[in-house]
């Protein structure tokens, strides 16, 4: 399978554009996140290091290493995303003429089916926290990058709320009544998180236009 994050961004699209399953919206997902922590990173590299935002320079510091620690996990995961999908239909192929192979098949199809929804809700947990990394970043980053940083978190909820879609259908097929109340309960608050610091970031976005 393709490496997409050493490939060029034109093989990307246009494999996720083909009839090829993969990469598909999780993957998507991923990329969408990446590219929502480059512009919080480019707002704090445009504050970090200059006099006038001397007051502000270590907190913007924090944020900025962890919008580069989120970038990394998320670029990560636009591989990770196909390659869990790929274990699933290699699951749904697996013989099943007789009990023990029924069995042995939906073990791994389970198993499968767990680690592509574990992708896409990683994926949310990053950009919950890239969202909230705007935020701060809305208050002290330096002025003239804003409408970057408020791209950053329309970029970082955005990907939460696609990231659920492949949490939802994966839960759907698992059938695990436990991990679904636990998983959903974890989605529905990654969700109004995105959401409440994409409101924030640009009221104060809209304030200083």
């Amino acid at each position: 399978m393709k490496k997409y994050i050493k490939n060029t961004l034109d093989t990307y699209l246009c494999d996720a554009a083909s009839d090829s399953p993969a990469p598909g919206g999780g993957s998507v997902s991923a990329l969408a996140g990446a590219l929502a922590c480059s512009m919080g990173e480019m707002a704090a590299n445009f504050t970090t290091g200059k006099k006038k935002f001397a007051n502000v320079r270590e907190d913007v510091e924090k944020s900025l290493d962890k919008l580069k620690s989120a970038r990394r996990k998320l670029s990560a995961l636009i591989d990770e995303d196909a390659l869990a999908y790929s274990a699933v239909t290699d699951a749904q192929t697996l013989p099943k003429n007789t009990e023990e192979e029924k069995k042995c098949r939906k073990l791994k199809l389970k198993e499968a089916l767990e680690g592509a929804m574990r992708v896409p809700l990683d994926i949310m947990r990053q950009c919950g926290s890239v969202a909230e990394e705007a935020q701060n970043l809305a208050q002290k980053a330096n002025p003239y990058l804003i409408t970057d940083v408020g791209v950053c978190a329309i970029m970082a909820e955005a990907a939460c709320a696609a990231g659920r879609l492949n949490v939802e259908v994966n839960l759907k097929y698992l059938k695990d009544p436990q991990i679904e109340s636990d998983v959903r309960r974890e989605v529905t608050v990654l969700c109004d998180r995105t959401a409440a610091a994409r409101k924030r970031v640009l009221d104060a976005v809209f304030e200083k236009l």
